[in-house]
């Protein structure tokens, strides 16, 4: 069956990525049109997501950034909804952005193959796992692929376009042109490996970060100031980790080496620590840097 023109935009998960892919879609793909619904089971969630939604706008708008026109044409365009069934039934492209879980995105994927269009595209943003884990449960695996925006998914342009096995060449065309239409610049993995291919080039830079700090060669402070001053990265390897969460690097490098039984992949005896002692990150107000978590 051949896939339609996308309009109708599902985005599951109403967490941060979920609600800036989202935002994302609606805002830089308003020349299209694009109508995006944000849905998630949980009504705290939703709630928080569309306070942000609006501060966000507001911010937009008193910064010059967009009109008012514009802002309302977002607006009109981006709906949150505890509705999970009748959002995605409705949507031309779902892009699931759940918890890192691989039996409830299984779960999601094998509702989403009896709800959605038979010519819809299901996309997961995940990092970590590839379609192929979910391509069993759903009833058009053809259509099914990992669409992988990068944290913040409203500044950083690259998206990672996965092809499985499953995969057809239209689905990847028209999740290609999904994102460059919302101003994204994709790529295509032609082959599913883990980590795709930014995350693998950063897992190498982070290990060595890692072992550099562990041997005493250099600070923390240092070795960021090294890779932002000298290679030119807009965050050295130790700020990042504590942007995207420590204990996500503990979690996708264990995963990982249970299933290469790599030493490489192993995760830092150092990220170990911070993980065991509950020093996440930004997100816990400690990680490699401590953070002033008080609220303004």
């Amino acid at each position: 069956m051949k896939i339609k023109e996308i309009k109708n935009v599902a985005v599951v998960g109403a967490g941060t990525m979920g609600q800036q892919i989202a935002m994302n879609s609606v805002l830089n793909g308003r020349a299209h049109n694009y109508r995006v619904v944000v849905c998630d089971s949980f009504p705290a969630a939703l709630e928080k997501a569309e306070k942000w939604a609006k501060e966000y706008l507001d911010g937009r708008v008193a910064k010059g950034r967009i009109t008012k026109e514009e802002c309302e044409a977002v607006r009109k365009n981006l709906s949150f909804t505890g509705d999970v069934d009748t959002a995605v039934s409705q949507a031309d492209i779902v892009i699931e952005a759940i918890i890192e879980n691989l039996e409830i995105k299984r779960q999601l994927f094998a509702k989403l193959g009896k709800l959605c269009k038979p010519d819809a595209i299901l996309a997961t943003n995940s990092s970590n796992m590839v379609s192929s884990k979910f391509a069993d449960v759903t009833v058009h695996p053809e259509r099914l692929l990992n669409m992988h925006y990068f944290n913040p998914a409203l500044v950083m342009q690259l998206v990672e376009v996965v092809c499985g096995p499953h995969t057809s060449e239209q689905t990847v065309e028209t999740a290609r042109a999904f994102a460059i239409n919302t101003g994204k610049a994709p790529i295509t993995i032609h082959k599913e490996i883990a980590g795709f291919v930014a995350n693998r080039i950063n897992a190498a830079v982070t290990h060595e970060a890692c072992l550099l700090l562990e041997k005493g060669i250099a600070s923390v402070e240092d070795i960021d100031t090294a890779c932002e001053k000298g290679l030119g990265y807009p965050m050295g390897p130790f700020r990042l980790m504590d942007l995207t969460g420590i204990d996500v690097n503990y979690y996708v490098r264990s995963d990982r080496y249970a299933e290469s039984g790599d030493e490489f992949d192993k995760p830092s005896p150092l990220v170990i620590e911070k993980f065991q002692k509950g020093e996440f990150g930004r997100k816990s107000g400690k990680g490699w840097y401590t953070y002033n978590t008080e609220k303004k």
